[in-house]
Order: C-alpha cells, then structure tokens, then sequence
C-alpha cells in the first residue's frame, strides 16, 4: 500500500466497485472485456487493471470496451478513461459524447472525461452539446467546459 493513502482506495483516490484483476497480459485482459458471456464483476476487474496499467495499449483496450452493450460497463470505462487523463482517449470519448443513440449517463461520463483529460480538441465538442436536450449531458458539457477553463488558468471562467 501506498504510505498515506487510505486501505480500499485506488492510486486514483477512488474506491473502485471492483478489484483489479491479477492478470497483466494486456490481449488477455482485452479479451474479458469484450467477452459478453462473462460476468459484469470480472469485467469490472478488468477494467481497473488495464485503468492501472497507463499503457498506450491499455487504453485502447479500454476505447475498444465501448463495443459492449452494457451501459454500465461504458459509463465506468468513460470514468477511468477521465482519471487517466491520457490524450489519446479524447477521440473515442468525442465519438461517444456525439453519438445521440448512446445511454445518457455514458454521454454524460465521456463528456466529464473530457474536461478531465483538459485537451483543447475536446472545446468544440462540448460547446455543441452544452445545450443538448438530455440535461445530464449538457449540464456535464458545462461543468467539462469549466474544467477546461481552468487548465488555461483563466480567473474568470466564460466561454
């Protein structure tokens, strides 16, 4: 354990729903994501292991994870996908924010990712959606804006 941080929290300060899986084999952790067949718990593990592994690999194991059908499983993918802060996420977390077939929630978790993540290419995106009909997308559109803000360290957060 990591001195001071608190038992049960992740490097990240969260208390994850579940473990990380012990397997480090990035293709073998790529598999139980995308397998629909598996338990939600064991794909979770999975989740939180390829999150803690930072690879650039991992992270499209983790963009790939937005093939499933599970809302859940896309909601918790967005979340990591925003406390990596990697850039290399940004393009999938725009297509799932843009994509208006998409669950709510999912939407709403890409767009926090985004202002997150704190990449410029995402402004555009979110300025779009800040106004959408669903007021949990939008309202995650203005909050991901200000974060954006502030990462230009603007005293006055407008845009």
């Amino acid at each position: 354990m990591v001195e001071g941080r608190i038992p049960g929290t992740s490097e990240y300060g969260s208390v994850d729903p579940a473990p990380p899986s012990k397997v480090k084999d990035i293709a073998t952790l790529r598999a139980t994501l995308l397998d629909e067949n598996l338990k939600m718990f064991e794909r979770m593990r999975v989740v939180f292991s390829l999150r803690n592994n930072r690879s650039e690999e991992a992270i499209n194991a983790l963009c790939q994870g937005f093939e499933s059908s599970s809302a859940l499983l896309k909601h918790e993918l967005a979340y990591v996908l925003g406390q990596m802060q990697d850039p290399l996420a940004v393009p999938k977390l725009i297509e799932i924010l843009s994509d208006d077939s998409e669950h709510i929630m999912v939407r709403h978790e890409a767009a926090e990712a985004l202002g997150a993540i704190g990449d410029r290419r995402a402004k555009p995106v979110l300025l779009n959606f800040v106004n959408d009909e669903s007021v949990e997308v939008a309202e995650s559109c203005e909050v991901a804006l200000d974060l954006l803000a502030l990462c230009d360290n603007k005293d006055e957060i407008t845009w």
